[in-house]
């Protein structure tokens, strides 16, 4: 993909360096709180905006507002709590790409499971629905470092940075959700990615949401 090929340098440093910061690593130690009913959620975080993404739901996991990065800063994630920021370059490679430190917002993402709906909430009101159908980890093998290859947590397999996004991010259009893991003292030692697919409805539903 020519897009792919202008673009590897800058994927190689995003994909290595997300959330490598170690100065802002203290953890949030919070209770976890009551979702609101998806309704409630959906209202406030409607701005208007046609097409921009605005809030994440996942019944009984996270109920959190989406933010967007700023121009030209791919690197770009929010340090507040009870927020997520999409990833814009993920967008170029046909997937929604929804970021989080995981001492903050992204200490919800672990909790996701396969078969799980998530719903994203846009400006002007639409709502998408996904289904969790894939959960990965990866070791960075230099965690210190912003050419660290990953290896597969699950079956041991090696990818550099540049695998790794094409990975997680590039296809047909869907989900995924991404954070570190913190292991042995180090809060970039790993990845969680977490993958969801666009929700398929019966017939029966669809009859029911156009005529009823």
């Amino acid at each position: 993909m020519a897009r792919t090929a202008l673009n590897l340098p800058l994927l190689v440093f995003v994909i290595s360096s997300l959330f490598f910061n170690p100065m802002l690593a203290t953890p949030i130690v919070k209770a976890k709180k009551n979702l609101p009913d998806f309704t409630d959620f959906a209202q406030p975080v409607e701005n208007g905006d046609v097409n921009i993404l605005s809030g994440v739901y996942v019944p009984n996991v996270l109920a959190l507002p989406v933010i967007q990065q700023p121009s030209g800063n791919a690197g770009y994630v929010s340090n507040k709590d009870d927020q997520a920021t999409q990833f814009a370059m993920a967008s170029q490679f046909g997937s929604v790409g929804l970021l989080a430190h995981n001492y903050l917002s992204g200490r919800f993402f672990s909790e996701l499971t396969v078969g799980q709906e998530v719903r994203l909430v846009y400006g002007d009101g639409k709502v998408e629905y996904f289904v969790v159908t894939e959960i990965l980890r990866y070791q960075a093998l230099e965690p210190n470092s912003q050419l660290s290859s990953f290896r597969n947590l699950d079956n041991y397999e090696v990818l550099s940075a540049e695998q790794m996004f094409k990975r997680v991010y590039a296809g047909e259009r869907h989900v995924t959700f991404q954070t570190c893991i913190a292991a042995n003292g180090t809060v970039s030692w790993g990845r969680l990615f977490v993958v969801a697919k666009p929700k398929q409805f019966s017939f029966d539903y669809l009859i029911q949401k156009i005529f009823l």
